[in-house]
């Protein structure tokens, strides 16, 4: 028994010290990652003004060693807005909807057909559904309803439509999750006050579960500001400040792409542009989950 005791301990020593390993790593990576960020920003800094940086309206690098261009994030982080703001209008209500069906209307067998089917639109690489956003959703949805004329080949609204449907399972599964997660007590209780199902549904499962949903449209967001390749190819590549969503914009994450695209030689301006903007894309994450995680803390719901 002794030595069958020690052996359990030297084991789950063993376990300890390697997850405990795998959270350092993953901390180490982390701060790497941003080390990295900081010290090319910081040599961009040192050529282009963070003033300038942070008001200027006009994005235009320039191609040489020099500074030359202008280096204003504004008209990036305007885009990168619509986008994000433009696919929760699109995958926030179909994601809600699809997540009360699934959690207070559909039976147990629909269920566990439609759940992993909706979660295979998450898989769907993104250059495909940037390519149905420019063969499909601007020439043959956009383009009939507003007009030839009013909606640009490359537009911020396919940008969105399709982020929005790329947005749609995190927002739906984390969701449904959360409400399922809602006593049985609470249903059983509005049901027996004469509540109908849909008064259950939106009265009491969804308040309930609302740390959850604010949670999953957080992440959804987050989501959407740092997608690239499908923004790319439906939104285009003009950074401009519009609140048009029928003309072209750039994101951050497209204008990173397409420098990297173009080859800019190691330490120029606007190769060190490129961690500038991996800062700003860095900062907004952070900002949107410590925003979620304090939404989380103020409407979690304990129960016993």
């Amino acid at each position: 028994m002794g030595i069958e005791r020690r052996r359990s301990r030297t084991g789950e020593q063993v376990v300890v010290k390697t997850l405990f390993a795998c959270a350092v790593l993953s901390v180490a990576v982390t701060v790497g990652i941003v080390a990295v960020l900081l010290v090319d920003a910081v040599d961009f800094f040192r050529d282009s003004s963070l003033a300038d940086f942070l008001t200027g309206t006009v994005w235009a690098p320039g191609q040489g060693a020099g500074v030359g261009g202008s280096y204003g994030v504004l008209p990036l982080l305007n885009g990168t807005l619509m986008i994000g703001l433009g696919s929760l209008v699109v995958g926030l209500p179909l994601g809600l909807l699809t997540a009360i069906y699934l959690a207070e209307y559909a039976s147990a067998r629909v269920r566990g057909v439609l759940k992993p089917t909706l979660e295979i639109l998450a898989g769907i690489p993104t250059v495909v559904v940037g390519f149905f956003a420019l063969q499909f959703i601007t020439p043959s949805l956009l383009r009939p309803i507003f007009g030839e004329e009013r909606v640009f080949i490359f537009n911020a609204a396919a940008g969105a439509i399709a982020v929005g449907l790329m947005i749609l399972p995190i927002i739906a599964s984390i969701s449904e999750d959360a409400m399922r997660a809602v006593p049985a007590s609470l249903r059983e209780a509005a049901y027996g006050l004469g509540s109908t199902r849909r008064q259950v549904s939106l009265r009491v499962v969804v308040p309930a579960a609302l740390s959850g949903i604010a949670a999953s449209v957080i992440l959804a967001f987050s989501r959407a500001v740092g997608e690239t390749m499908a923004v790319t190819i439906a939104a285009g590549n003009s950074p401009k400040m519009t609140l048009n969503f029928f003309t072209s914009i750039q994101t951050l994450t497209a204008s990173i792409a397409q420098t990297v695209s173009g080859e800019a030689a190691a330490g120029t301006v606007r190769y060190n542009a490129l961690f500038a903007l991996g800062m700003v894309l860095f900062v907004i994450t952070l900002a949107m989950n410590l925003i979620s995680a304090r939404i989380v803390r103020r409407f979690r719901q304990v129960y016993s």
